[in-house]
This record gives structure tokens, sequence and C-alpha cells, in this order.
């Protein structure tokens, strides 16, 4: 390829790409995200970390930590205060009337089980994910029972600090 030449994103890169601009606006620096719903090479739809609508966010206030305890016993810390981009993605599309039903949705890794119940639910077919979430396998589980294709940029897995 010459230096002259433009590289043309496929549309999974371009939508990622945005998903990534989208993340700036998240206000929980635990877990900055982006989301992206797209169908027929159209965004329907974007959502980011960040509190409900009226509340504080953590950038604002600090985090609002819980501790889980999982089942091998072992624990981790999360922050509750915000909601996750795929969430608000989804209410977004509810609160302004947009139909998402075999859309695809574009995240920074595999959606939480949260997530992936409403990802369901809401009849999305399609999600691209840039990388695998540690406790993933769950929706992973999910999206295979459930005909929904799940696709990743990268094997690698996101880490957080204290899961």
């Amino acid at each position: 390829m010459s230096v002259n030449e433009h590289k043309r994103p496929t549309w999974d890169e371009y939508f990622m790409e945005v998903a990534h601009a989208v993340a700036k606006r998240a206000t929980c620096d635990r877990g900055r995200s982006g989301c992206v719903i797209a169908k027929n090479k159209q965004i329907l739809v974007t959502g980011y970390v960040g509190s409900a609508a009226g509340l504080p966010h953590c950038d604002e206030v600090g985090h609002q930590m819980k501790t889980v305890t999982h089942e091998d016993g072992h624990q981790s810390q999360h922050c509750v205060r915000t909601t996750h981009a795929e969430q608000n993605a989804i209410v977004q599309a509810a609160k302004i009337g947009i139909a998402i039903k075999n859309a695809t949705l574009y995240c920074k890794m595999t959606p939480c089980t949260v997530c992936a119940r409403m990802i369901i639910n809401a009849g999305i077919k399609r999600v691209v994910c840039e990388k695998k979430y540690h406790a993933g396998e769950e929706s992973e589980i999910m999206f295979r029972k459930v005909g929904i294709e799940l696709d990743y940029f990268e094997e690698e897995f996101e880490k957080y600090d204290n899961q």
C-alpha cells in the first residue's frame, strides 16, 4: 500500500471505532466503555457507562463499591453507581422509540450476565466485542443457547483490579 492509500475500515471496525468515541463520555474510570447498536449499516443508538440521569457520577463523587462473594469463595469488588454501556444503549432505544430487534451490538468486552439477558430480550441477533470479559463464560453460553452470534476482535481478556 502506498503512503497515500487509505485503508477503509470494515463495518465492524467502523462501528467499534464509534463505540470508542462514545466511551469518552463514560463517567466511571473502572470501566470506561461505550456501546453502539447498528442495523443495516446504520447506527441506531449509542450508550456509555454512566450514572442514571440526575444522579451523581463516579468522576464527581467517587465509586460506590460493593463486594461480591462467588460460589468458589473468592471475592471481587464492583462499582454499582453506574449503568453499563449496553444497558444504557438498550434503554436509550426504548426511551426514544427505536426498534433494535435483529440489530448488532458493539461493545468493549463480553457483556455481563445482566446485559446478556437484556440483549437476548431486546431481540439483538449479533454481538461484537473488542475483548473477552474474565467472567463472561455464562453470557457466552446464554448467547449460544438462543442463537446470538458472538464475535471478538481479540481473544485477550479485559482485566479489572479486584476482580
